[in-house]
């Protein structure tokens, strides 16, 4: 395998065409005529043009992107995450069109990329899981007869995908209809498969996942867990590894149920299975994800390995390079998932050009990005800007870091959340890991607004340094002399330094 065609875009894209250039393989980006000028085009060696706008327009276009594989003379395609990363239908095809496919067969992803499939697999494994129906749902009314046995709230999800698309909490029967509606929406406009499902909402659980990866000769290995209970809109934000929480015999446990599932389906590559953990220690199958996660960096640097590689090696029929017994987990990871959105405003998507950007440098830090200063963020595709990525010898050394990289990167355009996310490390119940699923929406976002509401009546300074902090202004906007004022306070600062006013 002498070329590859990443079939994805921003970040992702170009973290794959790294480890490809690294080990003498040539790459083939496609793009949208909205990223005509992305960074993963200038970074792969050769470029096709899918024309469109949107991704249902473009990366979505199963025909389209093999026939770029064809035309480019790439010998196999990698999906990344998100779009037809997991189509069995998609990777059926560059199989029968003899290319090779980065990823688990068509048939693992048929059996564990359905959500609703995997379920059923763990039940029959005996594996616990959160209760919900068997199957895809055709109408409110099958989702109100789940609610009334099971209990409001329930959880929407797609039954075809992750990363948070096509999911609704639903907290009564009015809610319904309208929910499933949006839910299938999302989910057809992000997989192009509107099947939706319905399982018992849990309050207040931990969300953990767990790394295997597979190779064809029947060996199969978990990389630890992820931590991944920081989300807002369903979606992670703040991601790290190892748990907290995760006790060695916790993890082991999950680990092995793990590498189970994916015995079970004849899984192949990389794949991860999600679980809820609550206090007690006990956990519930959600889901098998069957490709490279957006936090895969977190667990490159405990445990030292290069995932996309390793993606490769399977793919090209070779062996795992290492058992079980190989792997060792070494310090603490943390990633902030940096996003243009408006945090103040319910965390909505912020479009527009990256005016100035300056990511942080320095020892043990990692940053996935598919942008650069001047380029724009679109309507069209995820917010996120770029993945920024903290390592240290133990949790609060990683913490540390992460503080300080945070305080150090600066962006002018449009509004982020590198302030609200620096407002997170600070807190002492994310310092205690005391948090869940719901405490970014429940405790953290109404606390910084409380934060940043207190600034009124402050001098000009401290207003300036609210602005930097949100990034919501045109650079041209604010003096030069209120600048440099506050040049060392960045994104905020340490909140704690600002009167207290985090705590």
């Amino acid at each position: 395998m002498k070329s590859v065609l990443i079939a994805n875009r921003g970040e992702i894209a170009v973290r794959i065409a790294r480890t490809c250039r690294e080990m003498g393989i040539q790459t083939v980006a496609v793009y949208s005529d909205t990223d005509k000028n992305a960074l993963h085009v200038r970074e792969a060696d050769a470029a096709y043009a899918l024309g469109g706008q949107t991704a249902s327009e473009s990366y979505l276009i199963q025909d389209r992107i093999i026939a770029a594989a064809k035309e480019t003379g790439a010998e196999g395609i990698h999906p990344g995450y998100g779009f037809l990363s997991e189509n069995a239908g998609f990777a059926k095809k560059v199989a029968d069109s003899d290319l090779i496919w980065i990823g688990p067969p068509a048939a693992a992803i048929d059996a564990m990329g359905s959500k609703t499939q995997a379920r059923a697999l763990m039940i029959k494994a005996g594996v616990p899981v959160v209760p919900g129906t068997e199957g895809a749902l055709n109408n409110a009314k099958e989702a109100a007869e789940f609610a009334k046995r099971a209990g409001y709230p329930v959880l929407l999800k797609a039954a075809a995908g992750g990363g948070g698309k096509g999911m609704r909490v639903v907290r009564s029967d009015g809610e319904l209809e309208a929910a499933l509606s949006a839910a299938q929406r999302e989910a057809t406009a992000s997989f192009g498969d509107g099947a939706v499902y319905v399982e018992k909402y849990l309050e207040q659980p931990r969300h953990i996942e767990v790394q295997i990866f597979a190779d064809s000769n029947g060996n199969a290995i978990y990389l630890g867990e992820r931590e991944c209970s920081l989300q807002r809109r369903h979606q992670k934000i703040i991601e790290e590894s190892p748990s907290a929480v995760v006790t060695p015999e916790v993890r082991a446990q999950m680990g092995e149920t793990a590498v189970m599932a994916a015995k079970a389906c004849g899984y192949v590559n990389a794949g991860t299975c999600e679980f809820l953990l609550d206090n007690t220690g006990k956990f519930y199958f959600l889901e098998m994800n069957t490709r490279l996660q957006v936090e895969h960096p977190v667990t490159e640097l405990v445990t030292g390995l290069d995932l996309v590689r390793l993606q490769i090696e399977v793919a090209r029929g070779n062996r795992l390079p290492l058992e079980q017994k190989d792997i060792t987990w070494r310090g603490h990871a943390i990633e902030v998932r940096v996003y243009a959105e408006d945090v103040l405003g319910g965390f909505l998507p912020s479009t527009g050009k990256l005016s100035v950007w300056k990511p942080p440098h320095g020892p043990a830090l990692r940053e996935d990005t598919g942008m650069y200063e001047g380029a724009e963020i679109s309507r069209f595709y995820d917010p996120m800007i770029s993945k920024l990525v903290a390592y240290g010898e133990n949790r609060t050394a990683a913490i540390e870091r992460m503080r300080r990289a945070l305080r150090e990167y600066h962006i002018a355009g449009l509004a982020t959340n590198i302030a609200f996310c620096n407002f997170i490390m600070e807190q002492p119940l994310f310092e205690r890991a005391e948090f869940d699923t719901g405490s970014v929406e429940r405790v953290f976002a109404p606390a910084y607004k409380s934060f940043v509401e207190g600034a009124d009546g402050l001098p000009d300074w401290f207003a300036a340094v609210i602005a930097l902090a949100n990034h919501s202004y045109n650079v041209h906007d604010v003096p030069e002399s209120q600048i440099s004022q506050v040049s060392r306070w960045k994104a905020v600062g340490r909140a704690s330094a600002l009167n207290g006013r985090s705590r």
